[in-house]
């Protein structure tokens, strides 16, 4: 059961990050892709309807973590106040650009709430790449299961380390051209041109980016955690997780070159999902490894829930999920499609 629910954490957070993802994207790209406040505010309509919605898989996440690996939670989130402050409070502003730039018709005020959406759109990006690099790499756990950690210590990857160090801030670079990418994809599957040709332009360059990133991130994940690729040995079939990424990277390129917008944009989904699967899958039994003594680590049997509580949560989940994904089937085909008109107020 603590398998299955450790399965069930990671769909979630991958879903967020496939989800949100183009949201955080079309942020990074938001003063390359569009050249005038009309094709900004069409790149907000792109995401308008939607980008709300996809927050909630991040809410749900949390809320399902503290529901079946209740110690993980107390711990994560006692360890990680800081950067979590500092996540809550880029989700603020990236909502604030995009709803307050059109309560005042001044250009000096929308520009300033474009310029807020952009900015806390990369920051959370590679706050959320250092995130997933803490937990690959360890973070100081005591005997009883909690640790603290500054933003920085020395910047170096060392048993005491702080939130920020090279490898963390790489895998804030990796996840930085993964959503610019992805956010290309999906910016060009929803606009015409000339929008839609610098989509394509900014995909390209941005995939050599995903390739260089991910390489050296690679490189060092097998540097300063080897023991991340024991469970492929034991288990031949999780190679088809990264497998999967790898097919989406190279669909990545082929289809924007073909400019096939949709194929693209799944092919980076498809990425996503494969790199994140291949890292639960390497982490497992682990959820947050101890960087101070590898006894001290949180594991799925360590911080799991009562059997009992697991079996009925799982009813009400499966309950849930259907609904939710009624939800997402409705609210995605209402609004599939091109952005061919843009208001005068630039409304969505």
């Amino acid at each position: 059961m603590e398998t299955l629910w450790f399965a069930l954490v990671a769909f979630m957070l991958a879903m967020y990050v496939i989800l949100d993802g183009f949201d955080l994207g079309t942020g990074i790209i938001h003063f390359l892709a569009a050249r005038n406040p009309e094709e900004r505010n069409i790149l907000l309509r792109a995401i308008g309807p939607v980008w709300d919605g996809n927050e909630v898989w991040l809410l749900a996440a949390g809320g399902t973590l503290y529901f079946a690996f209740p110690l993980l939670y107390a711990s994560s989130f006692s360890g990680f106040y800081l950067p979590l402050m500092i996540v809550l409070w880029l989700l603020m502003l990236r909502g604030l650009g995009i709803e307050f730039q059109h309560q005042v018709h001044n250009p000096l005020w929308k520009s300033f709430w474009h310029i807020v959406f952009s900015f806390a759109s990369i920051l959370l990006t590679i706050f959320f790449g250092a995130a997933l690099g803490n937990v690959v790499r360890g973070v100081p756990l005591n005997a009883d299961g909690y640790f603290f950690e500054p933003l920085w210590t020395t910047f170096t990857v060392v048993p005491e380390a702080g939130i920020l160090d090279w490898f963390t801030v790489l895998m804030g670079l990796v996840a930085f051209f993964v959503l610019a990418n992805h956010g290309s994809n999906y910016i060009a599957l929803k606009t015409l041109d000339p929008i839609r040709t610098r989509a394509h332009t900014l995909a390209r360059g941005s995939w050599w980016g995903v390739v260089l990133t991910s390489v050296a991130a690679l490189a060092a994940t097998w540097s300063i955690h080897p023991e991340i690729w024991d469970n492929y040995s034991s288990f031949v079939w999780g190679w088809i997780f990264p497998a999967a990424g790898v097919a989406g990277l190279f669909g990545m390129w082929y289809f924007n070159r073909t400019q096939e917008d949709l194929k693209a944009f799944l092919s980076s989904s498809l990425f996503i999902a494969g790199m994140l699967a291949a890292t639960a899958f390497g982490l497992y039994p682990k959820v947050l490894p101890a960087s101070t003594n590898p006894a001290y680590s949180l594991t799925v049997y360590n911080t799991r829930a009562q059997e009992y509580g697991l079996q009925v949560g799982l009813t009400w989940w499966l309950i849930g999920i259907v609904f939710v994904a009624g939800y997402f089937f409705y609210v995605y085909r209402t609004f599939r499609g091109r952005i061919t008109v843009v208001t005068e107020d630039g409304g969505y």
